[in-house]
């Protein structure tokens, strides 16, 4: 199955085009920093993270270098193709904040976040009682997809995508940012719903969207899955680098999931079929 690319917000999965893997490096942590938790990260990819210090992955970052007893470090560079090669390949950086669990350019910690696909419309119209995208009552709706994404063949097998409005994947979000285009569209009626990845979608319309409703689609059967786990992603070989993170998340895991909740991220079961309650 193709590895998700979480809407160009699906922070760093097979999204990296054009990338090869490379071979695996010796196991060390002699090129991890011993001075600063140094953050390989996306300046404009807000509500996950921004250069101003605003996304939950900024907030999340800050938590991790808390327990390490360690500041923040920076390097910023788009989350698009060569983002890995120029980041944490080329050791400017040792951790990726959030990366789609199982993809071969990074060494992947444990998940910490498993979240899912969401539909987004206005709370007060007649499509707020919609829980799955084989509901008639979108039929002949005009919905919002960013193209190439899991969901769009969903879309297609339900009848769909006739009528859906496309929306950019790969882009550099300082220039043009699909995910708030498409809900801004939904505002003005242009169009009637709005599919969006979960972590994105989800803090968009707690901070800016009241009118809207997000609903996790939780109940689609068939394939592709909607719902991914989320990692944090180190180089390849840096085992002592992995063991170190997979600690404190296992020891922070309800600080994070409390961070999440209090974002706006839907979060559900590892297997995708139900949602995760949390408090914040």
């Amino acid at each position: 199955m193709k590895m998700p690319v979480w809407d160009r917000y699906l922070v760093a999965a097979a999204f990296m085009l054009g990338l090869t893997t490379a071979a695996p490096m010796a196991q060390t942590s002699d090129l991890v920093s011993k001075t600063a938790l140094r953050v390989c990260a996306d300046p404009a990819n807000f509500p996950m993270s921004s250069k101003d210090g605003s996304g939950y992955e900024n907030k999340l970052a800050e938590l991790v270098a808390a327990k390490l007893e360690l500041p923040v470090q920076y390097t910023w560079y788009p989350m698009a193709t060569g983002f890995i090669r120029n980041t944490l390949k080329a050791k400017k950086c040792d951790v990726v904040m959030a990366y789609a669990q199982g993809h071969e350019l990074v060494l992947n910690t444990n998940h910490y976040l498993t979240s899912v696909y969401t539909l987004i419309v206005p709370t007060d119209g007649d499509l707020a009682a919609v829980r799955a995208l084989d509901d008639p009552a979108l039929e002949g709706r005009r919905i919002g997809i960013i193209a190439g994404t899991p969901p769009a063949a969903h879309m297609a097998r339900n009848g769909l995508i006739g009528q859906a409005q496309s929306y950019n994947l790969f882009v550099d979000r300082r220039h043009e940012s699909p995910g708030t285009d498409m809900l801004n569209d939904l505002a003005k009626g242009q169009i009637d719903a709005a599919i969006l990845w979960g972590p994105m979608g989800g803090p968009l319309v707690k901070t800016d969207y009241p009118q809207f409703t997000v609903i996790p689609l939780i109940h689609e059967k068939l394939p592709p899955k909607l719902f991914y786990r989320i990692t944090m992603g180190v180089r390849q070989g840096e085992k002592v680098w992995q063991r170190k993170l997979n600690s404190i998340i296992r020891r922070n895991q309800s600080e994070i999931n409390s961070l999440l909740a209090e974002a706006g991220v839907p979060q559900v079961s590892d297997l995708g079929t139900e949602m995760k309650e949390v408090s914040n």
